[in-house]
């Protein structure tokens, strides 16, 4: 993602998110640690209009999907898989221990996304999404490094 692609992301993020979308300047903000502390990328449909966007938050041996949005109608298509994909490779290039994100809690959709990325349930933030009040179900993936020095096979050597 590119400052360029700011107001057609923010016009997706609106549409998405009604009640707790971030600001224009939220996501500008969040761009302006790329590539430092941040990774934001976009999916484009064939013609160049942006389908879904995605971020990730990754320092200290700890990575936090920050969000991602997939216009409705190419939900179902691998758009969030792709973006979440993404995602899990920077933080293994980032050295990442683990990946963390919080979802709302009544979505089921991105919930089994998810759990087949490998995220289990660690926990839950009460009243998180507001002014819903709706709970955001904490998930975390351990990503799996092999220790230094070691190799998994003699291949590798």
């Amino acid at each position: 993602m590119a400052h360029a692609d700011l107001p057609a992301v923010h016009r997706l993020e609106r549409v998405l998110f009604p009640e707790d979308a971030w600001s224009e300047d939220m996501l500008r903000e969040e761009l302006d640690d790329q590539p430092r502390t941040r990774h934001y990328v976009v999916a484009e449909a064939p013609g160049g209009e942006i389908v879904g966007y995605a971020g990730l938050a990754a320092a200290g041996g700890q990575a936090d999907v920050q969000t991602i949005g997939v216009r409705a109608d190419m939900r179902g298509a691998g758009v969030g898989a792709a973006l979440l994909a993404e995602l899990m490779d920077e933080a293994v290039r980032r050295g990442s221990e683990a990946v963390f994100l919080e979802v709302r809690a009544d979505n089921a959709g991105a919930r089994r996304l998810y759990e087949r990325f490998g995220f289990g349930e660690v926990g839950v933030r009460k009243r998180y999404y507001q002014p819903s009040d709706v709970d955001a179900i904490v998930m975390r993936r351990v990503l799996r490094r092999r220790p230094a020095g070691f190799t998994a096979d003699r291949e590798d050597t």
